[in-house]
């Protein structure tokens, strides 16, 4: 299992292809703070209640200069039907390979229905405007975990 980031450390770079196939980098994003979130699968109950819950407080966190980026091991297509059924506007992310998971130490062993599995570790990240860790949420709940993040960032 990969580190865990901490506040304060560099936030790993990446290049991943978008729900369209276009690259989106964290270094494109700098300048604004980033709001980074790992989730397991598109269109499971789960992530879509994660993912409506970002969406629904999408104005309050875009008017404070934060941008929302999804990631999760989904190919671009199934991403892109995700979108449309849910209604997202901020960019989702494709990282198949788990790269940038494990960089963002999002991918590893974690207990499921009591038993071990390696898999995603739902988590979320704020980025400063700078490239740094601000918050670190591991083994967060899909849900009310989106309300907890407007509390701590004072939204």
């Amino acid at each position: 299992m990969s580190e865990r980031l901490q506040p304060g450390d560099d936030a790993p770079e990446f290049e991943l292809p978008d729900a369209d196939g276009k690259p989106v980098s964290l270094a494109s994003l700098r300048g604004r703070r980033v709001v980074l979130y790992f989730y397991p699968a598109a269109m499971t109950p789960g992530c879509t209640k994660e993912s409506v819950d970002f969406q629904g407080s999408l104005p309050d966190l875009e008017a404070a200069g934060t941008t929302v980026v999804g990631i999760s091991p989904d190919k671009p297509e199934k991403l892109a039907r995700f979108r449309e059924k849910e209604g997202l506007t901020f960019p989702l992310l494709s990282d198949p390979e788990t790269e940038v998971l494990r960089a963002y130490g999002a991918y590893g062993e974690k207990k499921l229905y009591g038993k071990t599995v390696v898999g995603v570790i739902r988590s979320t990240f704020v980025i400063s405007p700078e490239g740094k860790i601000e918050q670190a949420y591991y083994n967060v709940k899909a849900t009310g975990h989106v309300e907890r993040l407007r509390r701590d960032l004072a939204l």
